[in-house]
């Protein structure tokens, strides 16, 4: 594997930013494409370590969908699924056959997830998973490069727009509890007045002719609306603000949704035993994802006049970030270091930072200030999938995230920083 990264390291060093190849305004393009991927054999579910036993239905279809934009042949690749993310190690053989059938430049390929936990577990790993898991997994890595390849196919002359909204459906799940002896420690619950991002942003992309062409938008919140006592597969808040974005719509137009930096985010409603079909209620996950995705329909009615896209330009860097020593007990080899993967990219006036792990949102809060774009969408579960990064000052708290990532105090900032620089790499000072 990490003969792999380097050679992914280095072919990104020679290809370096990609920018826009004429003066002016060239003009833009933009191809989608989507897919079906709900498992059709039950499967190990992800995200909830207590469940043991394969899935039982399907309450909503999975989905892969893909946008690529495209200018003077310089080409930006955005992926999302409706998955948890790509654990142990199944991002980079997607990633690679993707780029193989495409000729895409790795930096220009954004694969992501909505870490659905109501969705199939990837994995490669015969031995230690389910055989239709693998066999799932699998046809990922054979349909993925088709679905871009596809929308690459489809490309058509497009306009974009960039809206902003604000919804209410992630809450901070960092819950201060204090025991009788007057102990105090953080559990996975609801903390109203702990810090959210709760914007929205929303690419309106149209065909020559003004018809809906995709509808992308970033959001942060865990998809984990269903609990661990749920065996039926759906795409969660995230995967049904899709579904019902596409409905509304009616246009055949694809909505990709991204999850934001949401690592301590939770849906208001969260880890639900199912889908409640009592007389009169509507499903928590159901009503989120609508709540959620007509905010999204708001925000692309309304969006501003179709901004003038003259140039792409991409950068991806495997930074290395310090790790925590094994816990106690644990069968994992002690490591000084970890691979991070980071993202970035300039579509106009508008940034991307792909992160490829769990982040919590006080980080890309972060990052979005520190941006020198107008609007910066951070995409995270994206080409990579290291686990929790939490800031500093929550190490003295404790808690869940802190607990369980493999980095030290000092890594989120390095993120940050890191971020912060490639984005900048795209937008140099006076332009």
């Amino acid at each position: 594997m990490k003969k792999c990264w380097l050679a992914l390291v280095l072919l990104v060093l020679q290809l370096g930013v990609v920018p826009s190849l004429a003066a002016g305004a060239p003009a833009l393009k933009v191809g989608v494409a989507r897919i079906d991927i709900t498992p059709q054999d039950p499967v190990q579910m992800s995200g909830y370590a207590s469940r043991k036993d394969l899935s039982t239905g399907v309450h909503d279809p999975l989905t892969a969908r893909a946008l690529v934009f495209e200018i003077n042949g310089s080409q930006l690749a955005f992926v999302t699924t409706d998955l948890i993310g790509f654990y142990g190690g199944t991002a980079e053989p997607l990633r690679e056959a993707i780029i193989a059938r495409t000729g895409l430049p790795p930096a220009a390929l954004f694969l992501s997830a909505i870490h659905t936990h109501a969705g199939p577990t990837p994995t490669l790993d015969a031995e230690k998973s389910h055989a239709n898991n693998v066999k799932y997994t699998k046809g990922l890595i054979e349909k993925l490069p088709g679905l871009v390849a596809s929308a690459i196919e489809n490309l058509q002359p497009a306009t974009v727009a960039v809206g902003v909204g604000s919804s209410p459906v992630g809450a901070n799940r960092r819950e201060l509890r204090i025991n009788a002896k007057s102990e105090s420690s953080i559990v996975l619950g609801r903390n109203p007045y702990g810090p959210t991002d709760k914007e929205v942003l929303v690419l309106r992309i149209l065909k020559e002719d003004g018809k809906p062409l995709a509808v992308a938008f970033d959001y942060a919140t865990h998809a984990t609306s269903l609990g661990p006592q749920n065996y039926i597969i759906s795409g969660d808040v995230l995967g049904l603000a899709e579904q019902v974005i596409e409905k509304i719509t009616d246009s055949g137009a694809v909505a990709a949704a991204f999850a934001g930096a949401s690592g301590n985010i939770d849906p208001w409603y969260r880890i639900l035993p199912g889908f409640n079909t009592e007389p009169g209620w509507t499903p928590e996950p159901v009503l989120l994802g609508t709540l959620l995705g007509q905010e999204v329909v708001h925000v692309y009615r309304k969006a501003a006049e179709p901004q003038t896209i003259d140039q792409i330009r991409t950068a991806l860097k495997v930074i290395e970030l310090p790790a925590k020593p094994p816990a106690a007990g644990s069968t994992e080899p002690a490591v000084d270091r970890l691979p991070y993967v980071i993202t970035a990219a300039r579509l106009g006036d508008q940034g991307f930072i792909g992160l490829g792990g769990e982040v919590l949102t006080e980080i890309g809060m972060a990052i979005k200030a520190g941006s020198p774009f107008r609007h910066t969408f951070v995409i995270t579960h994206c080409n990579g999938a290291a686990g929790y990064l939490a800031p500093r000052h929550l190490f003295v708290e404790g808690g869940y995230e802190v607990q369980t990532t493999r980095f030290t105090p000092d890594a989120a900032q390095i993120v940050v920083k890191e971020s912060l620089r490639l984005l900048h790499s795209l937008k140099p000072v006076g332009e």
